[in-house]
């Protein structure tokens, strides 16, 4: 009887002990809810200025298209998303960052027409959405299509040029038919009636051959006019700073970013002016560095552009400070570039220095335009 009466006994006390520690386990901890918010509000003023604005209606952002928009192929309704290809800025900080993806449609498509007229594209866009996860809601409208003067100026130029080739051809089909002594018995009549119904048949096909069609390529840049009906956070500048990796003894600086055009009339270029100081225990030959973009794209250094303080097919030895410039030819300059230093071995990224840093401490306004402090 005492021994049943021990046993019931403890059950009720771990029982009362178990009822216990569950109560406590659903009580939250003191405290947790204001910590939380403390560190909240500190993230967001690294984050944001406190300030807050709109984008007003003659505010033009230049965006980059990500895929193609064909005449031919896309129809209205299509969605499409393009980047905002530099920072907006506002006050002291930034209104919305490079690389904020815009969501459009295509509204309206119009063929080519005759008489050379071209035909053209209307897109409109609804929200952005900024590299820190925010949705903003926007209006915004883009077409491709020219303004009446230039369309008239444009398909002038074109009709003046087939007429001029056509007089050409006329008169030297008279020529080859009547022959020189026609020509100069007619003094010289034959030619010219065949140079002015060359050039009339010639006026003739061109106002009835058709125009182009639109198409908008991935890394074309359009000009849209946005609106934004909510305020927007300001962000600071230090937040739109892209994330760098830093190898022990390797001190890499980036003075100089040029823009410019590769063998092939491209503008698709990038030339880096750089200072190396080699401290570390690894060598760097080209093959271990690449410009490396956002979509984790690589590009190896560029033999074709003819500096004679190329970097290119050389190597940075242990212990060695060197100074020159490294050229990349990138599918599209308008993404987040990285020079990107590699583990021979591993091919594991060692060191990762932004572009888009650099650009922005150098503050370079112009990419293609060259620096007359620098001599290469």
């Amino acid at each position: 009887m005492k021994k049943k009466l021990i046993v019931i006994l403890i059950l009720l006390g771990l029982c009362i002990s178990d009822t216990s520690l569950i109560s406590c386990a659903q009580e939250p901890f003191k405290g947790y809810i204001e910590e939380t918010g403390v560190n909240r509000q500190k993230q967001e003023e690294k984050l944001y200025t406190g300030e807050k604005t709109k984008l007003e209606g003659n505010k033009v952002i230049e965006l980059t298209v990500s895929q193609v928009l064909e005449g031919t192929t896309s129809i209205e309704g299509d969605e499409f998303f393009a980047e905002v290809s530099e920072d907006v800025l506002s006050g002291s900080g930034v209104l919305l960052p490079k690389g904020t993806v815009a969501h459009g449609s295509i509204r309206n498509i119009v063929d080519p027409k005759r008489f050379g007229r071209d035909g053209y594209i209307e897109l409109s866009f609804d929200y952005l959405i900024t590299p820190d996860g925010r949705e903003i809601p926007i209006e915004g409208n883009m077409t491709s299509k020219l303004s009446p003067a230039k369309s008239v100026a444009k398909i002038t130029g074109e009709n003046i040029a087939y007429t001029a080739v056509g007089g050409v051809a006329g008169a030297m089909a008279a020529v080859e038919l009547a022959g020189i002594e026609g020509a100069i018995v007619s003094q010289g009549y034959t030619v010219l009636g065949g140079a002015a119904l060359g050039g009339v048949i010639a006026l003739g096909m061109s106002l009835f051959r058709k125009g182009n069609s639109v198409l908008i390529s991935p890394g074309d840049e359009i000009k849209v006019k946005i609106t934004s009906s909510e305020p927007i956070q300001v962000m600071t500048h230090e937040a739109v700073r892209q994330e760098e990796i830093k190898y022990d003894g390797l001190d890499v600086s980036i003075t100089d970013v040029l823009l410019e055009k590769d063998p092939f009339d491209n503008l698709n270029t990038y030339t880096l002016d750089l200072i190396v100081k080699n401290n570390s225990k690894s060598d760097f030959s080209s093959f271990d560095i690449e410009l490396v973009n956002d979509l984790h794209n690589g590009y190896h250094p560029s033999i074709f552009m003819d500096y004679k303080n190329s970097l290119a097919m050389k190597t940075i030895k242990r212990g060695e400070n060197v100074s020159g410039v490294l050229s990349f030819a990138v599918d599209n300059p308008n993404r987040q570039h990285w020079l990107v230093f590699y583990d021979r071995r591993t091919h594991k990224p060692l060191a990762k220095i932004s572009v888009d840093n650099a650009v922005k401490d150098l503050n370079i306004s112009d990419l293609s335009k060259k620096r007359k402090k620098k001599k290469r």
